[in-house]
């Protein structure tokens, strides 16, 4: 005789079965969620690692063309300066020459004009 044993279950029981069904598949969700996550986290990890790999080298290409700019910008402040300083000279100096040359300039001019008027007065005499 085989007898069946049929287990009774009670509504507590039932309940918790039924609680720890929905924790494991809860647990399953979880777990696979943060397979996700790792996977995706992996992804940016070696997405700024090759950022960073590519960054590095034109950061320090930038600093070199940042000083070679500094540089070229103090070799033409220094130009800028010399021309202002030759500029400053020759305008100092035609005013000089203004002032050395304009009053025999003018006299010279006067005197050939006397002399003119005179050498016509005499023609007419």
């Amino acid at each position: 005789m085989s007898a069946v044993v049929l287990a009774e279950l009670s509504a507590s029981d039932l309940a918790m079965v039924i609680v720890t069904g929905c924790s494991i598949v809860a647990v399953v969700a979880v777990l696979f969620a943060l397979q996700r996550i790792l996977i995706a986290v992996r992804r940016v990890t070696r997405t700024l690692d090759e950022l960073n790999a590519q960054a590095l080298p034109l950061i320090d290409e930038m600093a070199e063309a940042l000083a070679e700019a500094n540089e070229e910008l103090a070799r033409v402040d220094r130009l800028v300066g010399s021309a202002e300083s030759i500029s400053a000279t020759v305008d100092a100096t035609s005013k000089l020459a203004y002032r050395a040359l304009s009053a025999p300039v003018i006299k010279t001019v006067a005197i050939r004009s006397g002399a003119s008027r005179a050498a016509r007065r005499m023609r007419k005499e």
